[in-house]
């Protein structure tokens, strides 16, 4: 029966109590006490545990980004310096194909006034012939008409009723054809 007046006991002083037991002045210093052991701990274990980790993350991703900065600003120059070997090898090459243009003009230009000149030279030869052939023609043309002249000479004297030398009328026809 003791727990039985223990428990009305403490019924009827719950029952004397109202409100929250929270602001009850009278567990004040108690909830002091712990407010501050809690705070104390909630300190030791954000500043020891907690706020180094996060330091070390933040100071981790600001050193992956510095790298990261440096490496782009590497790969950067990297990449100026790769277009100005491309723009150099670019321009070497445009000399170069001028430079075969060139030399390809120069061949054919040398073939072609070779060509010219054995073609000049063909048609010379060419030539020269064709007036000797020229010349043979007209030689014979020349002594041909000569001997039809003596012989017409002959053949006219002989019409006329005379009888003429064929020495004397070579001589004349000679004479007259030289001028």
């Amino acid at each position: 029966m003791a727990t039985e007046t223990q428990v009305a006991e403490g019924a009827a002083h719950a029952a004397e109590q109202v409100g929250m037991p929270q602001l009850d002045f009278a567990t004040f210093p108690n909830q002091i006490f712990w407010l501050v052991v809690t705070l104390v701990v909630i300190y030791f274990v954000l500043s020891r545990i907690a706020l180094p980790r996060i330091g070390a993350v933040l100071a981790e991703r600001q050193g992956t980004i510095s790298n990261d900065i440096a490496t782009a600003e590497e790969l950067k120059l990297q990449a100026q310096e790769a277009e100005r070997a491309y723009q150099k090898a670019l321009a070497d090459a445009r000399a170069e194909a001028q430079r075969i243009v060139a030399a390809t003009k120069a061949e054919i230009k040398a073939d072609l006034d070779a060509a010219t000149a054995k073609a000049d030279a063909e048609i010379g030869a060419r030539s020269a012939e064709a007036e000797k052939q020229i010349a043979e023609i007209r030689a014979g043309a020349l002594q041909s008409v000569t001997e039809v002249a003596k012989a017409t000479a002959l053949d006219v004297v002989a019409a006329m009723g005379f009888r003429a030398d064929p020495t004397v009328v070579d001589a004349v026809v000679d004479a007259k054809l030289k001028g």
